[in-house]
């Protein structure tokens, strides 16, 4: 698999997007009570998904370098990815939308969805691609019990 751009760099792009729309496109903005209650859940969810995510990987000894997913050893199917093919991109999909809440503009739900779309199409699919190639049948099973997103 040829990674073309990495993943943390797609997440800082629709991040800057994000700003970019909240800032030019103002016909969008909205405010609820609780929203900054629903910032900080995010966040908190974010943070820990990610984290307990990674340490799984490490803990498995297994790569996180999302470049290069042939060198996994472990496929990782318990703790948080027993509900979650990939709860890094989860996280980092939590976190725009934390940060389109804090920016308050509606229009930013459409550029998390293209996060998605994104990730979907040009890390996830190939990635899922090596994996299946790598552990087989043990990996098909595995994405018919555990769904990509949540």
């Amino acid at each position: 698999m040829k990674l073309k751009v990495p993943p943390v760099f797609v997440f800082l792009t629709f991040g800057l997007l994000m700003y970019v729309l909240a800032k030019f496109l103002p016909v969008g903005y909205f405010d609820f009570f609780g929203r900054r209650y629903l910032i900080m859940a995010l966040l908190a969810i974010a943070i820990g998904v990610g984290t307990i995510a990674l340490i799984q990987f490490i803990k498995s000894k297994t790569t996180v370098d999302p470049s290069n997913p042939s060198k996994a050893s472990k496929l990782v199917s318990t703790g948080i990815y027993q509900y979650s093919r990939n709860p890094m991109y989860l996280g980092m999909l939590l976190l725009l939308l934390a940060w389109g809440l804090w920016l308050g503009n509606a229009f930013n739900t459409l550029s998390a969805a293209g996060f998605v779309g994104y990730m979907n199409r040009f890390q996830i699919i190939p990635e899922e691609e090596v994996l299946s190639d790598i552990f087989g049948k043990a990996y098909a099973q595995y994405c018919t019990l555990v769904r990509r997103w949540f």
